[in-house]
């Protein structure tokens, strides 16, 4: 190996992702070209590389290094270049400019040692300082620990991710245990921890390892939504990630058990296995659910019958029969779920519920697990709805590094009446942590359409609840007569009975234009977006029109449809800044989603563009549109559903995803005035009936398939429900038979 020393004078290509870099280094022999992976490397940075030279056939010979040591620039250009490279956020082109003329040399030693002299800067006050003073100095411990990360070939934007969960901390849990990686940082596997593991000398059958395998696995089975797995199915996938016997498989989950990382539980000759958090939750949730609904209540002084009548004649409507039996069972218990398709008066029950209860002085609170939920309902109630997180009010622990919850058993919701909207989205823990915080003698009321798709996170709780028996269930199956005007209601009623939807009736909502492959199916839908719905329908193609697949790969899959669509509908425009993370450029404009719950991010929430409240906490499958990009500070800032305003550092941006396009899970929780999506050719275990049940009854105004019939036929047919390993329901009529015996 050959060491080399240099200052940096170009830089030709950098990869982003993986900090694959081709520069120019002057050194005492001459400029010549560097190639190598390298987290930070700057222009007139001095840096020590090693490595060897090596010839490229094109551009010829090269000194390609693999590992890299830099030192803190020292020319006044050096500097102004360092600190404009746009890892410090805050600090840009302009703003280095002015710190290098401030202080020239002396512009590092005053941001790390004096940093309160920076607001001699125009535009840096105290706010800024701070932010300024906290990224230079993560920054230095980033550059040593990416270094040190290097040697493993990890990522750049892992590398980060791993930065932000352990700080200073890094180096030494990585030596201590590098399979913590798996199950700490999202997108970080067993086998990136593994290699890294290998390398430090971790043999194959180390009980260290194989343990760590066993714990990925099912965190990864919790995150297909399983609650637990049979025994055999555990050591299959364990075995093929580990490669070692079956008996120190089986040893290690006795072990694993015995530190109760797992819970084993035996039904008849099966085994099951729980990761212990999951375990416990279930047995929260049984018993707490049955001690809700087993409080006997007094007798409300009300007439129900005159009280349905008089909302009757106020609203104009005529309830049905099961909607009045939703309603004087809401009275009645302690637990109701209230299910049901698409217009069957939900939204009508849940109202004249709120409406008799607050007659009778009694406190209702809404809420819903996503913010567009929460929005929504709102919206037809005409009272405060929140989300669930929102009404636990959540907290994030920088000490312990997780969220938790103000609001449990012993500070519960106060309230006499707690509604649920969209409860088929709620995944077992966060019903554990909303359950703690209900008192007994609070009335529970869950509502939600059991045959839309399930819970992203673990469990399947709405269904479980459902199918245990032992809570009372109203299912609104009448669909009434304005709803039949619409086709988008009528059809998914028939979708979810087995039946083939009416399509293309003039002057109705629901449409199928057929296509011969994807390519035109891609085209279509990019006129559709573009031109034609706009035109014909007069509605916005960004804030309106919503392109939902099954699917993120292939022509017509999310990744496929969000770059098409982004050329069509926010082309580049040089007036325009813009941020390039990936293979994704986000630009102002852009439709965004948060794709991974971020508790610590903060937000401002604006009324007529003035800032009213502050909080924090952005969540998975939340959508918003980039208003600002700023380079200069290394900031893009985002509003959620028009009120919530968040900046993102450009080390961050891996949290959202461009959403002209989403998957149909993605969805879950939100309306849409308009509906789009390709039907085409998909895994089975993608295209089935709950799933464009689901994304249909996104829809509001207008739904728009576009493909190949058959395909949509095999989807109706195919009413395969992924098994989902949970046993809540069975838990409940243990909890039950105990609570008699």
């Amino acid at each position: 190996m050959l060491v080399i020393e240099g200052i940096v004078e170009e830089i030709i290509f950098r990869n982003e992702i993986n900090g694959y870099t081709v520069a120019r280094l002057n050194t005492s022999d001459g400029s010549i070209t560097i190639v190598g992976k390298s987290a930070f490397i700057n222009l007139e940075e001095m840096v020590e590389l090693e490595g060897d030279w090596v010839y490229h056939d094109r551009f010829g010979e090269q000194f390609s290094f693999t590992k890299i040591k830099t030192t803190a620039p020292s020319t006044l250009k050096g500097i102004e270049n360092y600190l404009a490279s746009g890892l410090i956020p805050h600090v840009g082109k302009k703003t280095a400019k002015k710190i290098v003329e401030r202080f020239g040399l002396d512009s590092l030693d005053i941001i790390q040692y004096n940093p309160e002299r920076l607001k001699e800067i125009p535009g840096i006050g105290d706010k800024k300082l701070e932010k300024i003073s906290k990224a230079y100095e993560e920054h230095r411990e980033l550059r040593d620990i990416m270094v040190y990360l290097q040697q493993y070939d990890i990522s750049i934007n892992n590398g980060i991710k791993i930065y932000k969960k352990y700080g200073k901390e890094t180096i030494k849990v990585i030596g201590e245990n590098p399979y913590k990686l798996s199950e700490d940082i999202h997108g970080i596997g067993f086998i990136t921890a593994d290699n890294i593991a290998k390398k430090m000398g971790i043999s194959e059958d180390s009980p260290f390892r194989i343990e760590a395998g066993l714990k990925f696995s099912m965190i990864n089975s919790a995150g297909e939504g399983h609650c637990y797995l049979p025994k055999e199915e555990l050591i299959k996938k364990s075995e093929k990630i580990l490669k070692v016997d079956r008996e120190a498989i089986e040893e290690a989950i006795q072990n694993l058990a015995l530190r109760k990382n797992f819970y084993l539980v035996t039904e008849g000759e099966e085994t099951l296995i729980y990761y212990m958090p999951y375990h416990i939750a279930e047995n929260n949730v049984a018993r707490k659910i049955i001690d809700l609904s087993m409080v006997e209540f007094d007798q409300l002084d009300v007439n129900i019958d005159e009280e349905v009548e008089k909302i009757e004649a106020r609203e104009d409507i005529t309830f049905g029969k099961k909607q009045v039996l939703a309603i004087k069972e809401s009275l009645d218990n302690g637990v109701v779920i209230i299910t049901g398709g698409p217009g069957t008066g939900k939204t009508t029950t849940i109202n004249a519920i709120i409406s008799i209860y607050e007659d009778l002085d009694m406190k209702v609170v809404l809420a819903a697990p996503t913010g567009r939920a929460a929005k929504r309902m709102t919206e037809t109630t005409g009272r405060e709805s929140q989300t669930i997180h929102r009404l636990l009010e959540f907290s994030f622990m920088e000490s312990e590094d997780e969220m938790s919850f103000n609001k449990d058993d012993e500070s519960p919701i106060d309230a006499d009446v707690i509604i649920i909207d969209e409860a088929s989205m709620i995944d077992i823990l966060l019903m554990n942590s909303l359950l703690k915080a209900i008192n007994p003698g609070t009335r529970l009321i869950l509502v939600g359409d059991v045959d839309q798709l399930p819970s992203v996170g673990a469990g399947n709780v709405l269904r479980d609840l459902i199918e245990s028996g032992c809570i009372r269930v109203v299912r609104l199956d009448e669909i009434f007569r304005q709803a039949e005007e619409s086709m988008i209601i009528v059809n998914a009623h028939r979708i979810n009975k087995g039946d083939y939807p009416i399509l293309n009736e003039k002057d109705k909502d629901f449409f199928f234009m057929d296509t011969g492959s994807t390519q035109e199916t891609l085209a279509t839908i990019l006129d559709l977006v573009q031109d034609r719905l706009p035109k014909y329908y007069g509605v916005d193609s960004l804030r309106d029109i919503q392109v939902l697949s099954p699917m993120r790969r292939g022509e017509v899959g999310i990744n496929s449809l969000n770059k098409h669509l982004q050329e069509v509908l926010n082309p580049k425009d040089d007036n325009w800044q813009e941020k390039q993370v990936g293979d994704e450029i986000f630009r102002i404009g852009d439709k965004v989603m948060q794709v991974k719950n971020n508790y610590k991010l903060k937000w401002n929430l604006l009324k007529d563009g003035e800032e009213v409240d502050t909080g924090e906490g952005v969540f998975n499958g939340d959508l918003g549109f980039i208003t600002d990009i700023n380079n200069e500070e290394s900031i893009v800032t985002v509003l959620f559903d028009d009120e919530k305003e968040v900046e993102y550092e450009f080390s961050e941006l891996d949290e959202i995803k461009l959403s002209y396009a989403t998957t149909v899970h993605k969805s879950q929780g939100s309306e849409f005035p308009v509906v789009l999506m390709p039907i085409h050719w998909g895994p089975p275990m993608l295209l089935t009936r709950n799933l464009i049940y689901t994304a249909i009854t996104r829809a509001k105004k207008l739904v728009v398939l576009v493909g190949d019939r058959k395909y949509l036929s095999m989807m109706i047919n195919n009413n395969k429900i992924a098994k989902r390993y949970s046993s809540l329901d069975k838990k409940i009529k243990d909890f039950l038979t105990n609570f008699y015996n």
